[in-house]
Parts: C-alpha cells; sequence; structure tokens
C-alpha cells in the first residue's frame, strides 16, 4: 500500500483521484490545491507518490515537481492534466514526472502508474 499525496486545484478531480486510489487499496494521506502547497506537505507527510495537476493558480504543477526533485531526487510523481505531453514538450517545459496521463483520465491507467512506481 502506498502513502499519497493528490495536488490539483480541483475539489471535483481531487475526488475522482481519490476514489480511484482508495480503490486500488492505496491511502491518500494528504491532498494539496496548488504547487506551493505541494512543497511544503510534501516536506511534512514524505508520500511515497504524488499525483500532481499542471495548470494550477500560483505555482504550477511542472515548478513544484522541479522543486520536490530539489528536495528528494527519488521522489515518484505522475503528472495528470488537461495538457497531453505532446502539448508540455511543444511549449518546452521540461515534464520531470515519473508518468503523465491525460485528463479526463481512465481508473485503469492511473492504477498501473501507481503500481509501476512502486
Amino acid at each position: 500500500m502506498a502513502r499519497i499525496m493528490i495536488v490539483d486545484d480541483s475539489k471535483f478531480m481531487r475526488n475522482i483521484i481519490s476514489e480511484t486510489i482508495k480503490e486500488a487499496g492505496h491511502e491518500v494521506i494528504v491532498e494539496a490545491e496548488n504547487g506551493m502547497d505541494a512543497i511544503e506537505y510534501y516536506k511534512k507527510f514524505k508520500p511515497d507518490i504524488v499525483t500532481m495537476d499542471v495548470t494550477m493558480w500560483g505555482k504550477d504543477g511542472i515548478a513544484a515537481v522541479t522543486e520536490i526533485l530539489e528536495i528528494d531526487k527519488n521522489a515518484k510523481i505522475i503528472m495528470i492534466s488537461a495538457l497531453n505531453e505532446q502539448t508540455m514538450k511543444s511549449t518546452k517545459r521540461d515534464v520531470k514526472a515519473q508518468a503523465f496521463i491525460t485528463k479526463p483520465f481512465v481508473k485503469a491507467d492511473l492504477i498501473k502508474a501507481i503500481e509501476g512506481l512502486l
């Protein structure tokens, strides 16, 4: 069982991700609605895996991932975004997460990504 932090500015999306994680037998230890909180919560809770949205107010997901990886180079992060990975790369933004899932996502894809990181 993994201890997982969910980061998304949408409460609705956090609920969907949380349900999926719990159905797969994992634990949601904390939720954040922006990148700044995600960094602080990562330091405090040290989750096994982080799910991270890209587009959020304040510090976006890509900046948050970069800072989390500076804190812990072994952090396991799954980006979940309405922007697909090709779009992210075409804008020259470096996606440093180990997995990338496009919204709307299939629950099995998120579970597979989590299992792949364990």
